[in-house]
């Protein structure tokens, strides 16, 4: 069904549900509807697959919201190419206006990561909702970062609701319902085809104020939910990162053609006029002895073997004192013996 006309039985019958009620007399005396539309939707309403998939829905607590409905997001309403129906689970908020788009590569690095954590945690702190796709990499850890401060993040698919990609992000996907909202405007049923992300990346730019590019290779799609965010006057925002990073060559391209540079979180609060709320984090004491070892570890990851070499300590005491600190929470064992900073 196009858009076009889904929007012309919307404003026939008001909701979906009363397209799907509707006798077929009524349906034919709407523009574009021809008798070969109102078969295959008779086809369509009497499938088993489609009952099931509806109970099913009801009860995961979806909600069918039209364009025409109170409820259907706002910042959403005021863009050309809006979806005229969203398919939702969780709540969407007035306070959900003040939103900003964190988003970036399936790719993400070590760095990449803390930072898209680090930016959807102080923006939520500030009460500023986090908006992403839910993919692997950055996506997935500015949704983490946001329920981690607390605040309120918003998924966007590139599939039916009642699927979860990738499938890993299940439990991520009812902390979100939970904590904010999942949304697509793709019908019960549909799986994540590549086609379907460029339109998703459409919603991510047109729900919020300021798109945040985190990381990006030189394909990445995170440009093509840039360039829907300038066509629609968003603000965009890009991370700088390394010369030598593939991944931070989109970004690092983002940033030449004009893209502000985010180098702390007061870059994008002071865009949307927020005051930023510092969060007093207490300091971690360590003793003399974990200082040394704590001070030698940065944000990006060493491997054991360097840290032991750089502080001339037997292993044997340095995986001690790596224990010691990682239970403090002063720092973090990655895949492979590497640690970083918290």
């Amino acid at each position: 069904m196009t858009e076009t006309r889904l929007k012309r039985l919307l404003e026939r019958f008001r909701t979906p549900e009363a397209v799907f009620a509707a006798a077929d007399a009524e349906l034919l005396q709407v523009e574009r509807v021809d008798a070969e539309f109102v078969r295959a939707l008779r086809g369509y309403r009497r499938s088993p697959e489609l009952a099931t998939a509806i109970e099913r829905a009801r009860q995961d607590g979806v909600t069918t919201v039209s364009y025409l409905d109170d409820e259907f997001p706002e910042n959403l309403k005021a863009v050309p190419h809006m979806p005229p129906v969203l398919f939702i689970r969780g709540r969407v908020e007035p306070r959900d206006r003040l939103a900003v788009a964190v988003v970036g590569t399936r790719r993400a690095t070590h760095y990449g990561a803390q930072v898209a954590e680090r930016l959807a945690a102080e923006l939520v702190q500030a009460g500023v909702t986090v908006v992403s796709g839910l993919a692997r990499g950055i996506d997935t850890h500015a949704h983490k970062g946001a329920l981690a401060g607390g605040g309120r993040t918003i998924a966007v698919l590139g599939c039916g609701i009642d699927q979860c990609y990738p499938p890993e992000n299940r439990k991520l996907f009812e902390q979100i319902v939970r904590q904010g909202a999942v949304m697509t405007e793709f019908t019960l049923g549909v799986g994540p085809l590549a086609m379907n992300f460029p339109k998703r990346n459409r919603i991510v730019s047109a729900l919020v104020r300021v798109v945040v590019a985190v990381e990006a290779g030189e394909k990445s799609g995170v440009l093509n939910t840039v360039a829907w965010a300038v066509e629609q006057g968003r603000t965009v925002f890009a991370v700088p990162g390394r010369i030598t990073d593939v991944q931070s060559v989109g970004t690092n391209r983002l940033l030449r053609e004009g893209a502000s540079p985010v180098t702390a979180v007061g870059d994008i609060l002071a865009e949307l006029g927020v005051s930023e709320r510092p969060v007093l984090r207490p300091p971690i004491e360590v003793g003399a002895e974990l200082k040394p070892v704590l001070d030698y570890i940065g944000a990006d990851p060493l491997h054991i073997d360097e840290i032991c070499e750089g502080l001339g300590l037997p292993m044997a005491r340095l995986l001690s004192l790596l224990l010691e600190l990682e239970l403090k929470g002063a720092v973090r064992q990655l895949p492979g013996k590497f640690f970083v900073r918290s």
